[in-house]
């Protein structure tokens, strides 16, 4: 039995807050179990240098990735007083950028550069996967207000991605680990899944012991089905918020 009483292919409870923030063009409060990220995407009528200098057309999304001092019971420095992000933090950010990057076409949102905060708030397991399945929310609404103001014409966005872990703790397969369960786990994986069922990335290591092909297309069809749950609130929560 797991801490929280979990069946072990049973995701944590989750919500998805739209309009958190007051200033983004979208932003979201997404909680899972104890997990909680503030996701927000901002507009900037302007792209990176390397693309003018590289005469690209259309536009750019990146991502930013942090964790507040206070997000973890013992409280971590602020990276921005060591002078760069760590490297779990930018590779992070990476996966945050390619997983929305994936289901957006950039031609049609113009000259224009779209960015993803992700900050999270509490930690408890899955920040990453947290962060990806809120921001493709942010990106939803930050597009509709686009469309809507007649800033871009067509729209850009194909479906929505998010993103579940899944792994093996003490012998069992387990879906959505939280903290306690990563930290012991001797396969962890995060995969990335787009609305369509397909994947986008995928995120697998053994911590402790091996394991076989089997357990890993085991795990990968929990995840899919995980994500699937998730699509499902990520549609919910807009269809609430736009009525």
């Amino acid at each position: 039995m797991r801490v929280d009483k979990r069946q072990p292919a049973e995701q944590r409870p989750f919500t998805i807050r739209p309009d958190f923030q007051s200033y983004p063009a979208g932003s979201v409060l997404i909680e899972i179990g104890k997990t909680r990220v503030i996701c927000a995407a901002s507009v900037r009528n302007s792209v990176p240098r390397w693309m003018r200098e590289q005469n690209v057309s259309g536009g750019w999304l990146t991502a930013e990735y942090q964790m507040l001092p206070s997000a973890t019971p013992e409280r971590s420095g602020r990276e921005s007083t060591r002078g760069k992000p760590s490297g779990r933090t930018q590779e992070i950010q990476r996966l945050i950028g390619r997983s929305l990057r994936s289901v957006v076409d950039l031609e049609k949102i113009g000259a224009r550069t779209i960015q993803l905060d992700c900050d999270v708030i509490d930690a408890d397991g899955g920040t990453r996967c947290a962060s990806i399945t809120g921001a493709s929310v942010a990106l939803n609404m930050a597009l509709r207000k686009l469309f809507k103001e007649g800033a871009i014409s067509s729209w850009p966005m194909s479906e929505h991605v998010a993103a579940v872990s899944a792994g093996i703790v003490d012998g069992e397969m387990l879906l959505d680990l939280s903290y306690a369960e990563d930290s012991t786990a001797d396969v962890d994986m995060n995969v990335v899944v787009a609305e369509s069922g397909n994947l986008v990335e995928i995120q697998g290591a053994a911590e402790g012991k091996t394991f076989s092909q089997q357990q890993m297309q085991d795990m990968l069809k929990l995840t899919v089905e995980g994500a699937a749950e998730l699509h499902k609130q990520q549609k919910q929560s807009m269809e609430e918020y736009y009525g």
